[in-house]
């Protein structure tokens, strides 16, 4: 192994510091030089070392590099070195994530990044005699020639010739991509029995609780009571449908997730089944499993009792990984940036804990070096999985999660997939083909988004991109560069064996013409009125063909036509997503009969498929004495993507389309089941003018779904948060306490259950009368752009970096981050922005979370989940009150949903949101923090969103920052003493 691994020879190396970027020059000098004096270098000079290539081109005002990219970006070399690792893409975040001496780390300069990619190259080189060392030296050896920058001193540290062959002996690269051939295989193992009904006593929650924290850990006497409460969701079941529910609200520290994991490991282990938490966020799920080392400290352990689940769409695909192999093998290797990306993705695969692409173990700024298209295209898209029939069904990452989770003690998953899982337990009912045993305890964190998640996870949507969708997946790709595979070719293993399918399979397909075709929404722009240049839009082309194809066509038409015509604005809207919506009544004659046209097309695709389910069913029970285990499982597999893909949704477009009378809305003061009503917008990838429109239906309440076939099924269920209830702080009404829970249990869904919920809060240990400030800002004007791009810029800068912008619109975010990045970075306060920096949320937060001054924009995202405790987060500044948008939706549930109090309603909302931005804030006991509201019509109503000893006073800009800055110094200089 080489002592010193060869370095790229002469590269020049960029950082940005304050404002102007340190530079290694190819001589070796260390120079301060402006963008625009880099600009004029950069043609004369080598390819120069950087770190996050598409982010360092757009701080430099030039394009992307191309793939692949000419640069030495440390980050690529990170992700071969390193697999399944990640770091903040920053010089700090890569330092510390090798172990760079702090001190080298406080101001780095330019020459920081030859000493760290010395130590990834000497790392790479420490690999040369692993098992894995020949399958990275073959991949190196093939991405040098595919055009790597790296390619050359990987290639030496691991012993290759820099330029030459591969060493005799070694397998080619393509086979080395093959990483299929070299995964573990899954074995089936026998069903789990349903678990025991063993309850858990508060005492031995206590006790647990104690354990795990281990001998001198901080008593928390709120942790310990929220974990006796939280026991009680373990109770044995008396009734059916009679869950225990338990609505635990945990202040911010209370420590809430070990307070629920004690008793939670205790009922799993006691009783043979699995608790399933669900969380909103992804950020949480991973944070909740790295909180779980403290219970199974064994990482192998952790494992077979830990297991963490998302949606099919978030992990790998064998199958879609082997298609992009061939595809990319075939184009040839030099200059093959999709070889580089295939290359690195193998090797991940070989380490990652279970294959998540989206918020695992790969990096969050893997996309963006490589596309995001790379890792969809790879991705187990919607509905395409072919199971069985998969040649790498048994090393398939999305079984192994599957299995292991049948079989795990603590499942951790999301809001959306135990909603949509647990009602698709509803359709299928109880039997063994199910993917997942039916939980019976679930644990609701970030409980205050359950109504959000139901609303989406039970809403009904037939638009033209999910009717063509639906349509790709049925006939598959038709004459497009697609890989997009049809039902016929999904099914073309069992056709062989059950001939019988075939007829109803080829009458559905035939049916599914009517669903959109490809272009339609070219078709539907076409027939706007502004754009139509000859005939009215049902006026035949030459030819005597009809300008629209199909039934499905024709109502996206006549909707979109509605929308127009009910709306203000041009349809070419702005930004990158602009909606317009209306009510879909009154409704003319002309969209009536487009929807009884279409519902009759609809229902001749769904009887071939119900035969189609029917057929494949029937085979399960005539052709057992053929049929083995794995063949089995191909047909049960079937039934549900044909069920779930395609029959559900099929059916329920038919029941929303049924209900359309011509012209009559609901009977006036009658409350609704659901909201129906239009919305045309504009989706990323969509050219302008081409707009999705569609037809919308959601339940007007929608935790009565939630409640339904969630909760009622269950035995227990606890819901908790920071935030559960809205406190008014109307002290001298004596049921507002009252009034907060029965508020609480609305929106858990608590009050579509037999027995009233259990009910329990815990307050925050934090002193935030003496750890935090909050300020409402009184001369900026709210819709002046300059004015509030200052106030950042001065909050900022009192706060000296540390700070997370909080906006309500994209447009406003944009626009504050063009005026302020100059001076701030001047400053060294490198500011990053959602929906500006080629970068995924989670990176983000990882580079707020490691660099001591950065400061970050965002918006919904980012009030919600994001855990950034100790000193890199001293200051939360949102810019305006966040009023609910005023919707459809929200219209029609604030009239019926608010018990007559609309008012009430909306301001419930905005506190509820303006409790979560704060929680960002304070995340221990040794935090200070200032939180400021840019919006000086901020009603006083609101303040009582703010905790318990806060007093949020009224100042001017200056005033404000000035006493921003004396506080946070005065926090400096308490922990300087202390250290």
């Amino acid at each position: 192994m080489p002592d010193t691994p060869p370095l790229p020879d002469s590269a020049p190396a960029l950082i940005l510091r304050h404002g102007a970027w340190s530079v290694l020059t190819p001589d070796g000098e260390i120079l301060s030089m402006s963008a625009d004096d880099i600009r004029r270098e950069l043609p004369q000079w080598p390819a120069p070392m950087v770190i996050h290539a598409p982010a360092t081109a757009r701080r430099l005002d030039l394009p992307p590099p191309p793939r692949p990219s000419p640069w030495l970006d440390l980050l690529e070399l990170f992700a071969f070195a390193l697999p399944a690792h990640s770091a903040p893409p920053t010089a700090r975040g890569l330092g510390t994530a090798l172990g760079i001496a702090e001190a080298r780390l406080d101001a780095p300069e330019a020459d920081l990044l030859p000493d760290l990619v010395f130590e990834l190259l000497r790392r790479i080189a420490a690999s040369r005699n692993t098992p894995e060392g020949s399958i990275k030296a073959t991949l190196a050896w093939g991405m040098r020639r595919a055009g790597w920058a790296w390619g050359p001193s990987v290639c030496a540290a691991l012993g290759l010739s820099p330029t030459g062959g591969l060493p005799a002996g070694m397998i080619q690269p393509n086979e080395a991509l093959k990483v299929w051939t070299r995964l573990p295989k899954w074995e089936e193992t026998a069903p789990r029995p349903a678990p025991a009904a063993h309850p858990v006593t508060g005492e031995e929650a206590r006790a647990n609780l104690r354990a795990i924290l281990g001998e001198g850990a901080e008593h928390r006497p709120a942790q310990e009571a929220f974990s006796h409460v939280a026991a009680r969701a373990f109770a044995p079941r008396t009734t059916q449908g009679d869950p225990h529910m338990v609505l635990a609200e945990a202040g911010t520290g209370t420590g809430k997730t070990l307070g629920y994991v004690a008793p939670a490991s205790i009922w799993a282990q006691r009783n043979g089944g699995a608790v399933w938490v669900s969380t909103y966020t992804r950020h949480l799920q991973r944070q909740i499993e790295s909180e779980l080392a403290r219970v199974y400290p064994d990482p192998d352990i952790r494992r077979s009792h830990v297991v963490v689940r998302k949606g099919r769409e978030n992990y790998l695909c064998l199958l879609n990984m082997e298609e992009s192999v061939n595809i990319a093998l075939s184009r040839g290797q030099a200059g093959n940036a999709s070889f580089i990306g295939l290359a690195l993705v193998a090797l991940w695969a070989a380490h990652t804990r279970d294959g998540d692409l989206f918020g695992g173990d790969l990096p969050g700024w893997f996309a963006d070096l490589f596309g995001r298209g790379l890792l969809t295209s790879i991705a187990d898209r919607r509905g395409e999985c072919i199971h069985g029939a998969c040649p790498h069904y048994q090393q398939c990452m999305v079984e192994h999660s599957i299995r292991r989770a049948r079989t795990a003690d603590l499942v951790i998953a999301n809001h959306a997939l135990v909603m949509s899982q647990a009602a698709w337990h509803a359709m299928d009912g109880a039997d063994t083909n199910n993917e997942d045993n039916t939980p019976t305890r679930y644990i609701m964190d970030e409980g205050h988004h359950i109504a959000d998640a139901a609303d989406s996870a039970f809403a009904l949507e037939l638009s033209g991109l999910e009717a063509a969708e639906l349509r790709r997946w049925l006939l598959g790709a038709e004459g497009a560069r697609s890989r997009a595979r049809g039902l016929r070719r999904r099914l073309e293993d069992l056709l062989v064996h059950i001939p019988r399918i075939e007829t109803p399979l080829d009458t559905a397909l035939m049916a599914a013409r009517a669903l959109p075709a490809p272009g339609w929404s070219a078709r539907l722009a076409a027939l706007d009125p502004g754009n139509r240049t000859a005939a009215p839009a049902d006026t035949p082309v030459e030819a005597g063909e009809p300008v629209l194809s199909n039934p499905s066509e024709v109502l996206l038409h006549e909707l979109r036509q509605q929308v127009l015509a009910r709306t203000h604005g041009s349809p070419e809207g702005g930004g990158r997503r602009s909606d317009s919506e209306c009510d879909l009544h009154p409704m003319p004659e002309s969209l009536h009969a487009a929807a009884q046209g279409l519902e009759r097309a609809l229902r001749r695709l769904a009887e071939p498929l119900r035969t189609l389910i029917a057929r494949l069913d029937e085979a399960l029970e005539t052709e057992a004495d053929w049929l083995d285990t794995p063949m089995r499982e191909r047909i049960a597999a079937a039934i549900r993507s044909i069920r779930r893909r395609a029959l559900s949704r099929v059916d329920g477009w038919c029941a929303m389309l049924g209900t359309m009378q011509a012209g009559a809305p609901p009977p006036e003061g009658e409350t609704p089941q659901y909201i129906d009503y239009i919305r045309m917008d504009r989706r990323e990838g969509q050219n302008p003018g081409e707009r999705d429109v569609g037809l919308y239906r959601h339940w007007l309440d929608p935790t009565i779904p939630f409640a339904s076939v969630l909760a009622a099924p269950a035995h227990g269920v606890l819901v908790t948060s920071a935030t559960l209830r809205d406190e008014t702080g109307e002290d001298t009404e004596n049921d507002s306490a009252e009034r907060a829970w029965d508020a609480a249990e609305a929106r858990s869904g608590a009050i579509h259950l037999p027995s009233p919920a259990i009910r329990s809060s815990f307050p925050s240990p934090f002193d935030y009368a003496k750890q935090s400030r909050a300020f409402i800002i009184t001369d900026v004007a709210h819709d002046d752009p300059a004015a509030l791009a200052g106030a950042y810029r001065t909050l900022f800068m009192a706060s000296n970096g540390g700070a997370l912008g909080l906006f309500t619109a994209i447009s406003r975010l944009r626009e504050v981050y063009r005026r302020i990045v100059t001076p701030l970075e001047a400053a060294g306060l490198p500011l990053f922005a959602q929906h500006v920096d080629p970068m995924d949320n989670a990176t983000l937060v990882d580079i707020l979370r490691s660099e001591r001054n950065a400061c970050l924009l965002g918006t919904d995202a980012m009030r919600d989940g994001v855990d950034v405790p100790g000193n890199a987060l001293r200051l939360v500044a949102f810019e305006r009150v966040p009023w609910p948008r005023p919707d459809i939706l929200h219209r029609e549930r604030r009239i019926h949903l608010s018990g007559g109090a609309p008012g009430r309603y909306d301001d419930r909302i905005a506190r509820l949101r303006l409790r979560q931005a704060f929680g960002r804030l304070i995340r221990s006991r040794q935090d200070r923090g200032v939180f400021v509201l840019l919006d000086r019509r901020t009603p006083s109503r609101l303040l009582s969103a703010f905790p318990e000893g806060v007093a949020v006073r009224r100042l001017g800009l200056s005033a404000a920052a000035r006493e921003i800055t004396a506080f946070l110094q005065a926090q400096d200089t308490s922990v300087d003493q202390l250290s």
